[in-house]
């Protein structure tokens, strides 16, 4: 227990590193022009090192405390999910918000950097803080040299990046579906989705459906190579979001579109018969 207690400890204060920090931000960054374009990334470069922080954490965890590990999962994504303020911590969430238009390219692009720039930086980080060996599972990986083996080392590359691409999928069709749900239970939805997916496909992948993510938690991992990561956790998710944008943005309205031609059309002609 004092190794679930160090990781919490940990965790709460990776959280309460962050919140400062952005909160010092938009106090920096509103006294300045532009200051609201620049806030923008900078809370896309804490955000994303508070979920890679947090995620490298919990994956040592899980080394000792698989089922500890996995409830933590649940919280910290509904923490995440409150924290964030508009932050989107995953390029293909950005890729979302590019295709409604919500975000420019330009912008989604230099956001982007900002999550794999602040991705790569949170492994050397995350190390420095575990050279301390707070615990027992810290100086356990410390003396391993920060070792990690990839869990797509034994998995053929195409059924990997099916399960990225299932996982990425399945958690933007929740997201999307709780749309109308009040926010304060939508976070625990999303959350319980993303708990159940990490369940199902992590002994895969880790079911990492985040492709900035995965270049810090996943990259650096002995195992695979650069270009079975590319597909897997690159090209995986970005399938994933691409397959639920269609299905959603446009099957889902071409067939409600027509659903509602048809009954208008019905209603017409019963109006028409009463007429005459």
């Amino acid at each position: 227990m004092g190794v679930v207690a160090v990781s919490v400890c940990m965790l709460v204060g990776i959280v309460f590193i962050c919140e400062i920090a952005r909160k010092a931000a938009v106090v920096l960054l509103s006294r300045r022009r532009k200051g609201g374009d620049r806030g923008i990334y900078a809370a896309e470069i804490i955000s994303t090192i508070q979920l890679c922080a947090c995620a490298h954490e919990l994956r040592l965890l899980s080394e000792d405390a698989p089922g500890i590990a996995l409830s933590l999962t649940y919280v910290v994504s509904v923490v995440h999910a409150l924290t964030f303020r508009g932050a989107a911590g995953n390029p293909t969430a950005l890729l979302e918000r590019y295709w409604c238009a919500s975000v420019g390219g330009t912008c989604a692009l230099l956001r982007a950097a900002c999550q794999f720039a602040a991705a790569a930086a949170t492994g050397p980080l995350m190390r420095r803080a575990w050279d301390f060996a707070l615990s027992e599972l810290h100086e356990r990986h410390a003396r391993s040299g920060f070792a990690c083996a990839s869990p797509i080392d034994d998995v053929h590359a195409l059924r990997a990046a099916g399960a990225e691409l299932a996982c990425a999928f399945v958690v933007h069709a929740a997201a999307t579906l709780t749309r109308g749900v009040e926010e304060k239970y939508r976070v625990h939805a999303v959350a319980a989705v993303i708990t159940t997916v990490v369940y199902a496909g992590g002994s895969t992948t880790g079911a990492v459906f985040n492709p900035a993510l995965a270049f810090s938690a996943q990259f650096p991992c002995s195992g695979s190579t650069f270009l079975k990561n590319s597909l897997v956790y690159w090209l995986g998710p970005v399938l994933g979001i691409a397959c639920s944008l269609l299905l959603f943005n446009k099957v889902s309205l071409a067939f409600t579109a027509k659903s509602t031609t048809h009954k208008d059309q019905n209603l017409h002609a019963v109006k028409k018969k009463k007429r005459n």
